[in-house]
C-alpha cells in the first residue's frame, strides 16, 4: 500500500492522486477549450454556452487543486531524481515543473479575471459564484481573452513534453521516474 506522504524515493498517495487529477482535469480543460472556441458564435449557441460554463467550473477546480497540490509539496519532501539522470535533464525537469505550476495558476486566474471583465459570473458547479476581481471593461476583456488562449496553447507542449519524458524514462532509460508517481505494489 502507497503511504500517504512522501518519501525520499518516492511519492506519497496524495501527491499521486494530485498529480493524476490535474493531469486529467487539464488535458480536459484543454480539450474542452480548443474546441469550445471553434464553435460558431451565431447566434444562441447552447453547447457552446454550456462548455464556456463548464470549462470555468472545472478551471476554478484546477485552481483549487493547484493550491492543495502546491502547498502539499511544498509541505513534503521530493523524492530525489533518479541517479543516473544527466544534469540537463536535471534541469529540464525542474524547468518543466515550475512551467507546470505558473500555467496552473495563471490559467485560471486568467480566465477569471477574463470572465470578470466581461461581465459574465463563474459558478462552481451550481454551489457559489466566485466574486468579480475587475469591473466590466471591453479592453481589459479583450487582452485577458489573447493572455488567456495564448496561456492555454502554451500549456500544451509542457504536456507533451513531460508525458514524453516520462514514457521515455520508463521504457527506455528503465528507471524509476515514472514507477514513483505510480501506486506502490503489494509485494
Amino acid at each position: 500500500m502507497t503511504p500517504a506522504r512522501n518519501s525520499d524515493r518516492r511519492y506519497g498517495g496524495i501527491a499521486i492522486v494530485l498529480h493524476w487529477a490535474m493531469a486529467l482535469l487539464l488535458i480536459v480543460l484543454v480539450v474542452i477549450g480548443l474546441y469550445m472556441t471553434r464553435l460558431p458564435d451565431v447566434g444562441f449557441n447552447q453547447t457552446k454556452v454550456w462548455l464556456i460554463i463548464g470549462h470555468k467550473e472545472l478551471g476554478m477546480l484546477a485552481l483549487g487543486l493547484a493550491s492543495v497540490r502546491f502547498a502539499w509539496r511544498f509541505g513534503n519532501e521530493l523524492p530525489a531524481l533518479v541517479g543516473a539522470m544527466p544534469q540537463w535533464q536535471q534541469v529540464a525537469a525542474r524547468f518543466v515543473h515550475l512551467c507546470f505550476y505558473a500555467l496552473m495558476f495563471a490559467l485560471p486566474v486568467s480566465g477569471w479575471l477574463m470572465s470578470s471583465a466581461a461581465g459574465f459570473p463563474v459558478p462552481f458547479f451550481g454551489l457559489f459564484q466566485f466574486p468579480d476581481l475587475i469591473g466590466y471593461n471591453e479592453h481589459h476583456y479583450e487582452v485577458l481573452l489573447a493572455l488567456h488562449k495564448a496561456l492555454g496553447y502554451a500549456i500544451i507542449p509542457f504536456i507533451v513534453v513531460h508525458a514524453g519524458a516520462a514514457v521515455r524514462h520508463h521504457f527506455i532509460s528503465r528507471d524509476d521516474t515514472l514507477r514513483k508517481m505510480l501506486p506502490a505494489r503489494q509485494s
